[in-house]
C-alpha cells in the first residue's frame, strides 16, 4: 500500500487568493486521518509594520531636510510634481477661506483614520483623491503649523515616512503672497 497526500486547493471567498487546505492521507482508496494544514498551524506573526517596510524601500533624503520653506513650496505649487502631495489638514470651514494651489484637504479630525494602514478603504470617496502610497512625498500644512505637525507625526508613525511640514502654514503663505503681490504691483 502506498501513502500519498492529496493537497486540495480552494478559494475561501470569491476574489481571495487560493489557499492550501488540509491534505487527506489515503491508504489504498480509503481516507485516513487529516493532516493539519499550514493555515491551521500557529505561526509567528510577521514583524513588518508599514513604517518598517516603507522605510527600507523609500529614499528618505527628501524628508530628512525637515520643514519645508515658503520659497521651496512656492516653486512646487507653480509646477506641481506628480510624486508630491500637498495636504491641508484644516477643517472644511477653514478651507473655505482659501487653499494653497494644488493642495488637497484631509481634515485633522479625520486624519488618523484616513492614514491608518488598516483602514482607509473609502479614502477616494471621502477625500476625492487616492490615498498616497507609503513611499510618496507628502507635505502637510494647516493654519499655523501645529496641526500639520501632528499630522506629520501621525503619518510617519503609520508608515508615510517621506513627509514634511510647512510650519509657516496658511498664515505664512497668505502674508508672503500678499507681500509678493504688493511688490509685483509696485514694480510695474
Amino acid at each position: 500500500m502506498s501513502l500519498r497526500a492529496l493537497p486540495l486547493l480552494r478559494t475561501a471567498v470569491a476574489g481571495s487568493a487560493p489557499r492550501l487546505c488540509a491534505p487527506l492521507l489515503r491508504v489504498g482508496g480509503v481516507p485516513a486521518m487529516p493532516v493539519r494544514s499550514m493555515s491551521s498551524t500557529p505561526m509567528r506573526a510577521l514583524h513588518c509594520t508599514p513604517a518598517r517596510f516603507s522605510a527600507s524601500n523609500t529614499d528618505t533624503a527628501w524628508a530628512s531636510k525637515g520643514a519645508i520653506s515658503y520659497s521651496e513650496l512656492k516653486k512646487l505649487t507653480q509646477a506641481p510634481p506628480p510624486d508630491i502631495t500637498l495636504i491641508d489638514v484644516r477643517e472644511p470651514d477653514e478651507v473655505a477661506s482659501g487653499i494653497i494651489p494644488s493642495a488637497v484637504n484631509v481634515p485633522l479630525s479625520r486624519f488618523a483614520e484616513a492614514f491608518n494602514p488598516m483602514k482607509g478603504a473609502d479614502f477616494r470617496r471621502d477625500f476625492a483623491f487616492d490615498r498616497p502610497q507609503f513611499g510618496d512625498k507628502l507635505i502637510f500644512y494647516c493654519r499655523s503649523g501645529k496641526r500639520s505637525q501632528t499630522a506629520l507625526e501621525t503619518a510617519k508613525k503609520n508608515g508615510w515616512v517621506n513627509a514634511r511640514n510647512y510650519s509657516g502654514s496658511w498664515l505664512d503663505w497668505v502674508k508672503r503672497e500678499e507681500k509678493s503681490g504688493a511688490a509685483g504691483e509696485n514694480e510695474d
